[in-house]
């Protein structure tokens, strides 16, 4: 397949072979003996007139840094900035900073900030017009959502409800509680920079493990089931779910590429996989980093908590089976084993150590290990 691209360009995939082939392929899939699925519906007209978008990121900044993420419908960039911003809003209040808490403390902060901004997420990010993405992202709104923290206990009883993003922000507000969507975890994550300082962060995914199961023969890749991270059903309780399906509409997803910048210089790029908790994975590592003041590969390395504004909130057996957990548990959190098998995200990143130099970090463990090398160096 990409041979056939690099030789015969992008139109081979809307209008020629290459494309024929995914058709025929989606409408009558290669099954095992006994085997029976539904035939699909694409045409090749369906592949000519589709669109890949060019929309500006998602701009928030925290603590001098410039922060871009990937925007609508995506959910990363809105809620890692919301994230960001409780945590910013949760030191306000409390007259602590995040370095300067324990570690029991900070996670609680972190999932309280986590289960908020998933509430908020929930309720107005989706492929529809009026997404609030600037009062989503502002500190008013993130200080008065940080009205509901308390550092003696978790928010209960769960989901967090949505606040109410109007641009007036005065005291905490009420709403309708909402449910928990879910979203595969078989996601890819590529951080690169190169002799010049342009630096990208680039996540894909094909959703599910194996994606629909169905291999473009003669091609050798993967069909995606992306649209599974539609809601089916509404979460939204009486009001709207964004994340319908619906004609001409793009499902959302919660991945994060996201690149931070100090004077306009790219400082850090981090991103990872893993489905909805690839917000709490990439917002963590960027804590861990700037306000825990962890080496880049030990933020990364940390015991991940993933809040999502569920029953239950995942955590990765270092926390679940220590005294950090039996604390977060006293707080009320209610503990259980999170991520694909007990870990949570696979986090890579880039930061800037100025002179056209870069450090490079990945995972150590999870999932057997990253990668993080000099591919061409500059001799």
């Amino acid at each position: 397949a990409y041979r056939t691209l690099r030789t015969q360009g992008t139109d081979v995939l809307y209008r020629g072979p290459l494309g024929e082939a995914i058709v025929r392929e989606s409408n009558a899939p290669h099954t095992a003996p006994g085997v029976s699925v539904m035939r699909g519906q694409l045409t090749l007209r369906d592949l000519a007139a589709y669109r890949a978008l060019t929309k500006a990121p998602i701009h928030s900044q925290y603590k001098g840094f410039d922060v871009y993420g990937m925007p609508v419908p995506s959910s990363g960039g809105i809620a890692v900035a919301e994230i960001l911003h409780l945590m910013a809003a949760y030191e306000q209040r409390t007259g602590v900073t995040t370095r300067d808490v324990d570690q029991v403390q900070y996670l609680h902060r972190f999932s309280e900030a986590s289960a908020t901004a998933f509430a908020d997420r929930n309720r107005y990010v989706g492929d529809v017009p009026g997404v609030p993405v600037g009062e989503l992202t502002s500190t008013g709104f993130a200080a008065e959502r940080a009205c509901l923290f308390d550092p003696t206990k978790a928010y209960s009883p769960r989901p967090i409800p949505p606040g109410v993003p109007d641009g007036s922000y005065t005291s905490c507000a009420t709403a309708t509680t909402s449910a928990q969507p879910s979203e595969g975890q078989s996601t890819t994550h590529l951080t690169a920079a190169d002799r010049w300082g342009n630096v990208a962060s680039y996540t894909l995914t094909i959703e599910q493990t194996g994606g629909s199961g169905i291999t473009v023969p003669g091609y050798g890749f993967l069909l995606n089931n992306e649209l599974t991270d539609f809601n089916f059903t509404p979460t939204q309780g009486e009001a709207a779910d964004p994340n319908l399906p619906g004609p001409g509409k793009r499902p959302r997803s919660s991945m994060s590429p996201t690149i931070l910048l100090q004077d306009g210089t790219p400082f850090l790029a981090v991103g990872s996989p893993g489905g909805a908790t690839i917000i709490t994975s990439v917002s963590q590592t960027i804590l861990g980093y700037l306000d825990r003041g962890l080496p880049l590969v030990d933020a990364i390395a940390a015991p991940r908590l993933s809040s999502r504004n569920g029953s239950a909130e995942g955590a990765e057996p270092a926390i679940l089976a220590g005294p950090t957990g039996a604390a977060l548990t006293a707080l009320g959190h209610k503990l259980a084993p999170g991520g694909t098998p007990n870990e949570i995200g696979a986090v890579t990143a880039i930061r800037s150590l100025g002179g056209g130099v870069f450090e490079a970090a990945a995972e150590t463990v999870r999932r057997g290990g990253g990668s993080a090398m000099v591919v061409h160096p500059d001799r």
